[in-house]
């Protein structure tokens, strides 16, 4: 999949919804719990499966998800037990940028 920004992925596995806010240009593999994600609201709104066991670490909701090699980042919308992955790979959470010192 060729993902763009402000486009709405959602897991087929999971309760798992995610926006692109920032992405690379080439073709990813993005899943949650080991499966695809697909564009919009999947099929019928439904999931189908369940994610794979070693895949359940969980989304959640209002926290950004990011890789900084590829420039791939994700906000989460709605949680879920899967973990997302881009490529294979876990993407972990984005941590905040510390605030300047005031003195």
């Amino acid at each position: 999949m060729r993902p763009h920004v402000g486009q709405k992925l959602t897991s087929t596995v999971d309760t798992t919804t995610v926006i692109v806010v920032r992405c690379p240009g080439s073709e990813l593999d993005i899943t949650c719990g080991g499966a695809a994600m697909t564009e919009g609201t999947g099929p019928g709104g439904t999931t189908s499966g369940t994610p794979a066991p070693e895949l359940r670490g969980g989304a959640l909701l209002g926290k950004r998800y990011a890789d900084e090699e590829l420039g791939l980042e994700l906000l989460c919308t709605k949680g879920g037990e899967g973990t997302l992955a881009v490529n294979g790979v876990p993407l972990p959470v984005k941590s905040a940028k510390p605030l300047p010192a005031s003195d």
